[in-house]
């Protein structure tokens, strides 16, 4: 099973490349409007795992593994210019994993690894409830107190129908994983929380640091789980700003 990456925006001239991975559910459509926003200096990827949009038809993948062996062959062709990761939620422990796996293979290492609204691998709880085997009805209680769904996708039985499969297996992927240890990683990491986020708020998030011998930073922004979306502008600008610093330091 095959994942894509897809290029948001052609800019051969850019000094860094974003590969972008969603949320739980989520594909290329989440990054849709980030390549208008970015600057120039940026070029934007986003990362689509089978069972979603133009991949509907394909069996989803429920396990990190499985994801993994799916994204090294994907991605590794596209690192040939200095790159950065984005991960949001579910996207964000993806993102920190094949980090942690290109540099384990030798194959390179992001100029920074953001992960947003996602709490650490070391601190996860194995025993915390398991949303991925609920029934239906439950699950779509469930991602409607998320408030990441609009209503008339989640009221409609028959795009749902199409949808869950992709959710469960998202969400399996997470809530399976077990954190066995990792090697340091190389790259700084930039955490990014929302000060409404009960699930990876401001008292865990500092914890990525433990993760990285790159150095870390942390920053909040106003709103829950998915101040992606609220604070769209403020994020990119702080992808932007660090980015931009980076690309910087790598022409001197």
């Amino acid at each position: 099973m095959k994942a894509f990456v897809r290029q948001l925006a052609d800019r051969p001239q850019a000094g860094t490349r974003l590969f972008c991975f969603p949320y739980a559910g989520g594909g290329v459509s989440t990054f849709r409007d980030w390549a208008a926003a970015l600057p120039g200096d940026i070029e934007p990827w986003a990362i689509q795992l089978p069972g979603r949009e133009e991949q509907l038809g394909t069996p989803p993948l429920d396990r990190m593994g499985d994801v993994l062996n799916a994204l090294v062959p994907a991605i590794i062709p596209h690192l040939d210019r200095p790159f950065a990761f984005f991960g949001h939620s579910m996207g964000g422990l993806v993102a920190w994993h094949l980090t942690c796996s290109l540099q384990r293979m030798e194959a390179g290492s992001p100029t920074r690894l953001f992960v947003s609204a996602c709490a650490p691998p070391q601190v996860r709880d194995p025993a915390a409830r398991q949303h991925h085997a609920d029934p239906d009805e439950e699950l779509i209680e469930k991602l409607r107190s998320w408030n990441a769904t609009p209503e008339a996708v989640l009221a409609d039985p028959e795009l749902m129908t199409l949808l869950l499969p992709a959710i469960r297996a998202d969400l399996a992927v997470v809530e399976t994983y077990r954190f066995n240890g990792a090697p340091l990683l190389n790259c700084p990491v930039t955490a990014f929380g929302g000060t409404e986020d009960d699930s990876a708020g401001h008292a865990m998030l500092p914890r990525w640091g433990e993760l990285t011998a790159g150095g870390f930073d942390l920053r909040m922004f106003p709103g829950g789980h998915f101040f992606l979306h609220s604070a769209g502008p403020a994020v990119l600008a702080e992808i932007s700003g660090r980015l931009g610093a980076t690309s910087r330091q790598n022409s001197h």
